[in-house]
Order: structure tokens, then sequence, then C-alpha cells
């Protein structure tokens, strides 16, 4: 076959996947030959080279085309017998198959046809049906239209208000399905007119009368007579005159009892029991009340029944909380606390105050006053709280009704007479506890069989019930205003009582008067110890109880971070005791310590380069160490009963530190025998064994530096700290340095320097 010019185009043809690609084309030509685009990169060719492989590469697709052709012919011959066997099979069946469909289009033809006859009387006959079942309900319609308004008259003219609307009502219902205009209904409205002038009027009577099942009756016509929103104004006016009237009659009765101060009377103005059962009458009226509202007018009623009481609420609950405050003069008490000091949390005032200034109200009457307040705030913060979630629970109500209800709550002149007495409750609060700590402190003695005075107990007491008060007001500005005002007392007037007790400037020669531990000042000192550490305890359990309490009161999250950032500053009081209690036992050591120094320093004259017959010696004779534990006992141990045990613990641990700072100090200057270290780490475990015995803390910690040297002097050779150094320490914590390891390798009198420095640590 001649091979075409590779400049021309040739057909593509598909390749039949039966037939295997060229074999002499080792992989795919560079441009596709079948696709006319790539003429214009054949057109487009400068260079020989390039157009000689595009010429192979073309002539090489030639031939594989027409291998394909070849292959495809071959076929030729099965593909015409094939063609021709179903020639010669085909018309039989495709006559059949032809009759077939012919048969089966006539029948359907007919199908359809009869199919279209019968839907069209099945729909014919489906409109007679429609209209005469219409025709038949609207006769059926006019019949019981005609009973309804002949029940209407009968029951109109035998004064059966409910039987006349509800036919009245049947009748509108009927006439709402099938309108007419004719003279049946112009009869029934006219009746119905009168049956609604008839309600009102005896609605009205009802309401004058205050007889509740006659307009519950009455009301629940309203609804019949598509009178329902007018029903439920009236209904929910008559049970706002309800709670007024019951409220009115408490109010004026509380009154009579104010008025009647002159006159001896075993009665006295509750208030709080008047506002409660203002409270309780509009709860009831709202709870009891529920099935009738809904069916005027669905939740809808409920809320607007609610925001109404609510109304009742702000006259007759402000006018009730008014009149406490004139009756306590809590505008003019704040008035006098707040002239009787300009500062109350200052230490000025405290020093006029004991001086015998000018007295302020009694802190006695001013308790009686939180409690009455702090009555009135719960009572209305429960009441709002139930009719808040109230409101919360109905589902089915208008957009509008809901923030209209939670408005009437939170923004209501009974809410702002709550707020105005909050406002009063902090300042006598605040009053009574600067008042009463202050009294605790300069009334402080001490505790018969105690380890502190009566300032603490009093003083903690005094905050946790202050506090706990001002959370129960469920007033965030309260709580906050009452933790400020006690952590300002702790952190100033209460710390400085703390610390006067605990100055004193002579302490060892008051402390041990010829050479004999004084009783009475060694149990000043305690106690005032015992209170330092005491109040430090006390602090964080006031802040532990106050976290546990507000969570139930306070929800919202900026409320929560308020009251925590507040806390916080109890946490900085405690630090502050604790450091001053350190620096008072610091104090206290100091003025036991020249007692054991004298001890110590017979240990400056004690050998270690021991042998074998000094070291018996020593077993026998102790040098000093038993020495030192009486010393210990004689100075420390009588001030034990007397101290808590956390102080008495930091006590024995500070004269511990100082003890094993001087021998560390003394050791580091002696000269050892392998005896000598022997006995030393003797020494040393005695000492953690007695001081274990008088301390609950661990002590063995504190022996820790003088243990490793007693180790390290106990050695057989230099080289044997390093199976105890480095990678080899295992649990054991080294706190004596490379350097230190050395000079105390170097106090062996055994140990060669020139070992010793070579030693890599």
């Amino acid at each position: 076959m001649a091979v075409p010019s590779p400049f021309l185009a040739p057909h593509p043809l598909r390749p039949d996947p039966a037939v295997p690609p060229d074999a002499s084309a080792d992989c795919p030509p560079s441009l596709d030959f079948g696709d006319p685009a790539s003429l214009a990169t054949l057109r487009g060719l400068t260079d020989a080279g390039a157009a000689t492989r595009l010429l192979h590469e073309c002539v090489a697709y030639q031939r594989a085309l027409d291998a394909r052709l070849d292959a495809l012919l071959a076929r030729r011959p099965d593909l015409d017998r094939a063609a021709a066997s179903l020639l010669r099979s085909a018309p039989p069946l495709l006559s059949l198959a032809a009759s077939d469909a012919s048969a089966l289009r006539d029948s359907s033809s007919s199908t359809a046809a009869l199919a279209d006859a019968l839907s069209s009387r099945v729909r014919h006959l489906d409109a007679a049906h429609s209209r005469a079942e219409s025709a038949l309900a609207r006769a059926e319609a006019a019949l019981d239209r005609s009973r309804a308004l002949d029940a209407a008259r009968r029951a109109l003219a035998a004064d059966d208000l409910t039987a006349a609307a509800s036919a009245a009502h049947e009748f509108l219902a009927i006439d709402s399905r099938f309108p007419t205009d004719d003279d049946l209904r112009r009869d029934l409205l006219d009746i119905k007119r009168r049956l609604e002038g008839l309600a009102r009027r005896r609605l009205s009577a009802a309401v004058d009368a205050q007889d509740h099942p006659v307009v519950l009756r009455l009301v629940r016509l309203f609804p019949l007579l598509a009178l329902a929103d007018e029903g439920l104004q009236v209904y929910v006016a008559y049970l706002k005159n309800v709670v007024a009237l019951r409220a009115r009659a408490d109010f004026e009765h509380l009154t009579e009892l104010i008025s009647a101060t002159t006159q001896p009377t075993p009665e006295r103005p509750d208030f709080v029991g008047c506002l409660t059962r203002l409270f309780k009458d509009i709860v009831l009226a709202v709870e009891e009340n529920d099935a009738v509202l809904r069916e005027l007018r669905g939740e809808d009623a409920v809320a607007y029944a609610i925001i109404e009481l609510q109304e009742e609420c702000d006259t007759r609950g402000t006018q009730i909380l008014r009149r406490y405050a004139d009756y306590r003069k809590l505008a003019r008490l704040s008035s006098d606390i707040n002239s009787y000091t300009k500062n109350l949390l200052s230490v000025v005032g405290s020093v006029a105050n004991a001086a015998g200034g000018n007295e302020g109200p009694d802190p006695r009457e001013v308790e009686h006053y939180l409690e009455e307040i702090l009555a009135l705030t719960q009572l209305g913060e429960d009441y709002t709280e139930f009719m808040v979630n109230k409101i919360r629970g109905l589902r089915d109500v208008k957009p509008e009704l809901g923030p209209q209800a939670m408005k009437a709550f939170r923004n209501g002149s009974f809410s702002k007479m709550e707020k105005d007495l909050t406002g009063f409750y902090v300042i006598l609060e605040e009053f009574f506890m600067v008042e009463n700590i202050r009294k605790a402190i300069r009334i402080d003695e001490p505790v018969p069989d105690g380890l502190t005075t009566s300032m603490v107990d009093d003083v903690f007491f005094l905050l946790q019930s202050c506090c706990r008060r001002a959370a129960s007001t469920a007033s965030i500005n309260s709580l906050l205003a009452v933790l400020g005002g006690a952590t300002s007392l702790l952190s100033n007037e209460y710390q400085e009582a703390l610390q006067w007790r605990m100055r004193e400037p002579n302490l060892g020669a008051k402390l041990f008067l010829g050479g004999v531990g004084v009783h009475k000042t060694g149990e000043e000192i305690a106690t005032a110890l015992n209170n330092m550490d005491v109040s430090s305890e006390y602090v964080l359990k006031l802040r532990h109880e106050i976290e546990e309490l507000c969570p139930e009161i306070f929800h919202a999250p900026a409320d929560r971070e308020k009251i925590k950032s507040c806390l916080s500053e109890l946490g900085e009081i405690n630090a502050s005791f604790k450091k001053i209690l350190h620096s008072g036992l610091e104090h206290l050591v100091a003025s036991v310590a020249p007692r054991i120094r004298h001890v110590l320093d017979i240990v400056t004259t004690v050998s270690y380069e021991l042998d074998d017959a000094e070291y018996g010696e020593n077993e026998v004779n102790d040098p000093w160490v038993q020495k030192l534990l009486l010393a210990v006992d004689t100075n420390v141990a009588w001030l034990q009963p007397m101290m808590t045990s956390n102080n008495y613990d930091s006590f024995v641990h500070l004269i511990i530190d100082f003890i094993v700072k001087r021998l560390e100090v003394i050791m580091m200057q002696k000269r050892f025998s392998q005896l000598g270290g022997l006995q030393l780490d003797k020494d040393v475990r005695s000492l953690i064994n007695h001081f274990s015995e008088m301390s609950q803390r661990p002590v063995r910690d504190k022996f820790s530096r003088l243990s490793q040297m007693s180790t390290i002097l106990n050695f057989e050779r230099v080289s044997e700290i390093l199976d105890f150094w480095g990678d080899n320490a295992g649990h054991l914590t080294w706190l004596l340095t490379p350097a230190e390891v050395r000079r105390v390798l170097g106090l062996r009198i055994d140990f060669r320097p020139e070992a010793i420095s070579a030693l890599r640590l």
C-alpha cells in the first residue's frame, strides 16, 4: 500500500479494541496526526530534524491505521454471514411482531375510549352527588338555624342566658359556613344584642357584689357572643379589684397598727406578712383562674392577666415597702450613719469611737432592720422569679406580650422601690459589720481552754453572717459592696489588731525570766500567733463558702466574674496573714535560739577524728546530741500545749532550720576519720528521730544536706562517690554542689587531695 504524504491529515479511525496496536510502534507519537489542529503545528516547523522525526512518526501512524483496517476487513466474511442469517429469519418474526403490535394498539384504543366514557360519567355523578350533599347541608343548616333561633328565643324568654348564648353561637357558626341575609339572621342578631346587654349589666352587678360564681358563669358567655376580648378585660379587672380590696384592707390594718404606737398592743406591724398576702393573692388569681383565662383567649389571656395584676403589685407592693421605709425611718437612719462617719472603714474612725466619741445607731436595732429588709427583698425576688418562670412557660403567645411582661417585672415601680430598699440595706449592713467588728476587737479577751482570743471567732462569725445575708438579697451590687467592706476590714483594722498582739520588742527577756519559761508570756505570744494562724484558715473558709453559695443565686457569667475578682482579694489577705505569721514565728525563734546556741557551740569542741576507743566512748557518753535535744525540749516543747498544731510544727521546723544551718557550718570546719563520719551519721539520725516525734510534718528533708555529708564521710574510697553521682544517683537528689562534695571529701583525713581533685563531677 502506498504511503500518503505526511502533510495530508488522514481521516482518524476509531481503534478497534479487539485489534492490538502496531507492534512496530515503540511509543505513542508526539503529535496527534488525526487532529486537524495538528496542521498548524506542522506548518510552523522550521527545523529539519524535527520535521524528519515527525515524518517517521506519521509513517508509523499510517502503518498502524493500515493494520487496523486490514483487521477490520478480515472480519467482513463473518459479518456478511451473520447479516444473511438475520435476513433469512427476520421476515416471519417482524411480521408476527407487527400483527401483535396492531392488536395491542386496537385494544388500548378501545380501552381508553371506554375509560374516558366511564370517567366522564363518574365526574357527572360526583358533581351531582356534591350538589345533592350541598343542598342537603343547606337544608339541614336552614333547619338548624331555625331550631337555634327558636332555642335562643325560648332560652331568652326563660332568662337562661347560657342556653341563649350557646344557641346564638351555634346559629352564628352555621351562618359563617352558609352566609345569608334573611329575616332569621336579623332576628338572631337582635337577640344577640339583647343578650350582650343583659350579660354586661349582670356581669357588672356580679362584679360589684363580688359574687365569684356568678362572675365566672357570666364571663364564660362572652366567647360565645364573640366578645372574648371584652370578657377578658372585665374578668381581669375583676381579679385586680379583688386583689386590691384585700391589699387595701391589709394595708389599712397595718397603718392602724403603726398609728397605735402610743398604746401598747400585742400585735406589731407585720410588713412581711402584708406583702406575703399580696403576692399570694396575685399568684392564686393567676393559678386558680388559669383554665378560665385560657378559655377566653388561650395563653395570651394568661400573659395579659399577669401584666395587669403586676400593675396592682406595683401599686400595692410599692406602697407597703415605702410605708416600711418610713416606719423604720431608713432614709434618716442612713443619713445619720453617713454623718456619723465619712468612712466607716477608716482606722481613725475606730480610734475615735474607742475614745468615746459620738455614738451612732444601735447595731442591735440595725440588725433587726437588716433581717426585715432581707425578708422583704427575698419575698420580692421569690415572687418575681415565680411569675417570670410562669411567663417563660407560655409557648403560644403574641411576640410582643413576653417582653412586655418581663419589662413590667424588671422596670416597674415595685422593682425600683426594691432597689431603693436594697440601697438602704447596703448602708446599714456596712455599718453593722464595721461597728460589730470594731466592738469585737475592743472587747477581745482570752477564751477559757481555747488557743485563740474571742476576737477571731466573733469577727469571722460576723463576716460570715453579713456575706450570707448580702448574697441572699440576690443583688450583685449589695454582695460586692459587703465583700469589699469585709476585705477592707480584714486587711486594715483586723490585721492591725492581730499584729498589735504580736508586737513584743523584748520578747526573749520576758519569755525566759531567770532562765525559766514564763507561762503567761508564752501563752500571750502563742495566742497572738494562733490568732493569725486561725484567721488565715478562716479567710479561706469564708472564701470557699461564698464560692459555693453564689452559683446557686447568681447565674449570669458577668456577675460570677465580678464575685471571683472580689474573692481573689481574700486570697491575697490569706497570703498576707501567713507572711505576718511566718515573721512572728521567726521572731519567736530568734528569742529561743540563744538558749540553744550555747549547746551548739559545744559541738565546735567535739572531735570527729575518732579511733575505735574514742568511737566506743561516744557510744557510752554522747558528747553533744542529747544535750542539744534536752535544750530543745526545755525551751521549745513547753510551748506546744499553747500553740495550734500548725504553728507548733512551723515553730519546730524553724528551730530545725536554725540548728541545721549552724551544724553545717560547724561540720564544714572539722576533720573526720571514717569512724568520725560514722559518728556524724549516727548523730544526724538521732536528731531526725527526735524531731520526727516532735512534729507532725516530715523533718527528714531538713537534714538532707547533713545526711549527704555523713554519707560522703563514710566512703571507703574517694572514687566511691561516683557510684552515687550523676546517672548512678537513681532516686537520690543531691543537694550538695560538686564544689561542696569535694570540700566534704577533703574533710576526711585519709583522703588524698590529688584523688579528690581528679574527680569528674
